[in-house]
């Protein structure tokens, strides 16, 4: 496969669908799926062949549209009229009215001037729903590959590392770190071989963000993985996503296989010299595999149990050798920033967050969905504008970003930018990009409960003040739920998330009392509300201490 030869591909894709009048798309992700959207699918099909439009109309499985709270999705291109809760008879509806006559069948149709789409900024997101995820030729004709070939055929691998550097791109798993540097380090690193692993062990309760990328639109990891293989320096690649993504895994093995038909993965990728494979792993589940070492150690077949930093896995990862780890997001944004160059890609979001952030947006809201915004978008804007505000009769209350290992903004920081920075002055994280919104009705001491049972349940076990101290804190917790705790059990559950924040061995402990600092921070009052009287509190405010 040459540059010209992938050229042609696009070409010749491009020609076929403008012979067409119209594309029915229909949302093959998971959530479309999972509430019928198969069914919908058949009844689009079956619609479009009595009407006997094959050949002028064509029925697409593409990724996820966003509105998930609302499936089945379809989509009618090339007016982009969208249609939700679309049934069987709302299928045969839209073809029979819409496809057909050119009508726009009013009952379904969604109003995409709605500020849920207009404030959305879409990078990593913006093929999925446009293109067929089971055909690399799709993905070729809307640009992909290209970026690659750009990396092989005229770029030194310094050069590519620079390019993403200057863009400011970091990395979208959890901490923030800058993706460059860690480039650099592992390219100038001197190995036989070098690794470079896609984090898809995507364990946060609530976040779908990587798997619905996975679906809608696996070459584009395949590419970020590739170009980021000829940058430091690599020839394997490993993609370890959870055994729990069946849809996300057959899309995934079907577009390695198409990469490598058409010279894209394997060896002298695009006539060039450079060689590189990409396997898949699946994991069983647990949440510390997420952690960048333990993933390594279940990929090496052993236990996936952490391991103490440095040395980091971009000077000794992989079977001791230079790793560059990467979660599919921050992947999804390589290609795009070869494409359109550092300068464009730096110009979104602020100085130090730049770009876009995907996030799974649930609980007490009226638009759940997946959702890709600008990098310090304020909170509000999330809240009130993309997601419609609370349900009617409530008030939202706070919002949980990042997952078990983040922390509860409340409503008194809704105006708060959403970057790396900001949210860490409020005592939470961007994490993978799960943001779940609680209203007047939830309980906090709950919520807090219920992430510290995620984290004690998930603890690996290997160092003691996560797995003993996650386990006590659970209790202190379950106790002050039930009316039953003290004042002296509150200090204590402080003093103890401080210890198991400051000793545990990876980030998995370290971050598990986060919930509960934050709820502590903006809702004492749901605590101490709780509190039996105790005779070992003094009224200053603190429990005596043996010679005190």
């Amino acid at each position: 496969m040459t540059v010209e030869e992938l050229g042609e591909i696009g070409d010749k894709e491009r020609a076929r669908q403008a012979k067409l009048e119209k594309r029915v798309l229909w949302c093959s992700a998971a959530g479309c799926v999972s509430c019928g959207g198969h069914k919908t699918r058949d009844a689009l099909k079956k619609a479009v062949k009595q009407a006997g439009l094959e050949g002028k109309t064509e029925v697409v499985g593409t990724g996820c549209m966003g509105l998930c709270g609302r499936g089945p999705l379809v989509k009618v291109a090339p007016d982009e009229t969208l249609y939700a809760n679309v049934d069987e008879a709302a299928a045969t509806r839209i073809v029979a009215e819409h496809v057909a006559q050119g009508a726009v069948v009013e009952d379904f149709r969604v109003d995409t001037t709605a500020p849920f789409f207009t404030a959305q900024k879409k990078i990593v997101l913006e093929d999925c729903g446009r293109i067929d995820a089971m055909r690399v030729e799709e993905y070729v004709a809307v640009g992909g590959y290209s970026a690659l070939a750009r990396a092989v055929c005229e770029l030194t691998p310094e050069e590519v590392v620079e390019e993403i550097r200057k863009a400011g791109l970091r990395g979208r798993g959890g901490a923030g770190y800058p993706t460059g540097l860690k480039w650099a380090i592992a390219q100038k690193a001197r190995a036989a071989q070098k690794y470079v692993v896609c984090n898809a062990d995507e364990g946060d309760p609530g976040a779908f963000m990587d798997r619905s990328v996975l679906e809608g639109d696996p070459h584009r990891v395949l590419e970020g993985m590739a170009i980021a293989g000829y940058a430091i320096g690599a020839s394997q690649g490993y993609i370890y996503v959870r055994a729990e993504y069946p849809l996300a895994i057959e899309r995934l093995r079907l577009a390695i296989k198409q990469a490598e038909k058409l010279g894209l993965l394997g060896t002298r990728i695009l006539d060039s010299g450079f060689d590189f494979r990409i396997d898949l792993r699946m994991g069983a589940g647990a949440f510390v595999c997420g952690e960048e070492t333990a993933l390594l150690r279940s990929i090496e077949g052993r236990r996936g149990r952490p391991r103490p930093r440095p040395p980091y896995p971009s000077e000794a990862g992989l079977y001791g050798l230079p790793t560059v780890i990467n979660n599919v997001e921050t992947l999804a944004n390589v290609a795009p920033i070869l494409t359109r160059g550092a300068a464009w890609f730096s110009s979104i979001g602020t100085a130090k967050s730049a770009g876009t952030k995907v996030f799974a947006l649930a609980g007490k809201i009226r638009n759940t969905g997946l959702i890709e915004v600008p990098m310090g978008i304020p909170l509000r804007t999330i809240i009130y504008d993309i997601g419609g505000g609370p349900p009617e009769g409530a008030e939202f209350k706070a919002a949980q970003t990042g997952g078990p290992s983040g922390g509860c903004i409340p409503s008194q920081h809704l105006d708060l930018p959403v970057d790396y920075e900001s949210l860490a002055t409020v005592g939470s994280i961007m994490g993978s990009g799960g943001l779940i919104v609680m209203d007047s009705t939830s309980d906090m001491v709950d919520v807090a409960k219920f992430f510290m049972e995620f984290s004690m349940e998930e603890s690996c076990g290997k160092c003691v003040p996560c797995r003993v101290g996650t386990k006590h804190l659970h209790t202190l917790l379950e106790k002050l739920a039930a009316g039953e705790g003290t004042a002296e059990d509150l200090a204590l559950l402080e003093e103890m998330c401080v210890m198991v924040k400051e000793t545990s061995l990876c980030g998995l402990g370290q971050a598990a009392p986060n919930p509960v600092l934050s709820t502590l921070r903006f809702f004492r009052g749901e605590y101490e509300r709780r509190l039996q009287p105790s005779e070992h509190f003094q009224a200053g405010g603190g429990p005596e201490r043996a010679g005190s």
